[in-house]
């Protein structure tokens, strides 16, 4: 029996869910609920491919010969230091009969469900990829579910730049609905205090994103966090921020001195886009009581979070946002269209990779 989830496709250990499982069945046999990809290019996560990275001191082919052996030891591709993947695009090859995807053969996607949980073969040994950037070229196929998602790629966009905003659409979707949720309500209880909001990784995909939507949900200030001042020059120059500032998140104390100097007060909505571990603390304490934090990192480590917060005695609100919102590739793709700084970002940064 196919389950609508996956479950037929885990190998090891039994009975837990595709993206828990040590190793799925990514053979290209599709059951009736089934739709098969053949795979065009894979975008690992950033907390993925940075610890890779890192791991081997920059040496590409290492990096490579790594991701291969995930995949082909896992059937699908999931770090197993950070947990997590990344997404695909791709052109449907076969449609299972009783799929509800909508897709057809023939339709150039992008996958909105994770790597880790995706059946993944790679047939081409990732001869096309020097292993030096997220974006990784190759051949192959995969497998998604009745329950995956999936978004047909816009035919007027370059499929490269539609796969970097979509791999992260979530994090704008989530911040816009909590920004607009603070909003109304101070707008309901005639609270003049405006909305302010830190973004920490402001010239990241996700960060980048995140500032554009905060402000069209109605944020009146909002300040961008970035580590180095090429990052600063960068977001300071496309607009997306009202204050850019330069600390370093891994710091509590420089984080939320950066944040309220800037702001002039503690964030309301602190959104954490960075891919590097040790930010929770930091971004706690540069967030207002009844404030909320938003953390869209990877690396992100949910006891450091809940127990930093406490010893605070901090009275917050926090969010791991899970990368599915309704409306999340829509909303992201229009902000591409709509905010030239978000584009401008987006493209220089395929550009260096």
């Amino acid at each position: 029996m196919t389950s609508p989830v996956g479950l037929h496709r885990v190998v090891e250990p039994a009975g837990v869910l595709p993206q828990g499982a040590w190793r799925l069945d990514a053979s290209p046999e599709i059951a009736a609920n089934e739709v098969r990809i053949r795979v065009e290019r894979l975008n690992l996560d950033a907390a993925s491919f940075r610890q890779l990275w890192e791991k081997h001191a920059g040496d590409g082919d290492a990096v490579r010969a790594e991701v291969r052996e995930i995949v082909a030891a896992r059937g699908k591709m999931q770090n197993p230091v950070t947990g997590s993947g990344g997404m695909l695009i791709g052109t449907v090859e076969e449609v299972g009969r009783r799929s509800p995807l909508q897709l057809k053969p023939g339709d150039r996607v992008a996958t909105l469900v994770s790597l880790t949980l995706t059946p993944l073969a790679i047939t081409d040994g990732l001869a096309r990829w020097d292993g030096r950037s997220e974006q990784v070229p190759c051949d192959g196929h995969a497998i998604l579910f009745a329950r995956s998602i999936a978004a047909v790629l816009p035919d007027d966009e370059d499929p490269q730049l539609s796969l970097a905003v979509l791999d992260v659409c979530g994090a704008p979707a989530l911040t816009g609905r909590v920004v607009s949720q603070y909003v109304a309500e101070r707008a309901r209880e005639g609270d003049p205090r405006p909305v302010t909001v830190a973004v920490i990784g402001g010239a990241g995909k996700s960060g980048s994103l995140s500032l554009a939507a905060a402000r069209r949900a109605g944020a009146a200030r909002t300040v961008g966090v970035v580590p180095v001042a090429a990052e600063r020059d960068a977001l300071a120059a496309v607009g997306l921020a009202d204050v850019v500032a330069l600390a370093d998140a891994r710091d509590p104390v420089a984080l939320s001195t950066a944040v309220t100097t800037a702001l002039g007060v503690p964030a309301d909505v602190t959104v954490v886009c960075v891919d590097v571990p040790g930010c929770e603390h930091g971004a706690v304490l540069a967030t207002a009581d009844g404030g909320t934090v938003i953390f869209f990192s990877m690396a992100t480590s949910f006891s450091a979070a809940a127990l930093g917060a406490e010893g605070l005695a901090a009275d917050v609100t926090m969010l791991v946002g899970n990368g599915y919102v309704p409306g999340h590739a829509e909303l992201a793709l229009g902000l591409l269209r709509a905010e030239p700084g978000v584009r401008r970002l987006f493209e220089s940064r395929l550009a260096a990779d």
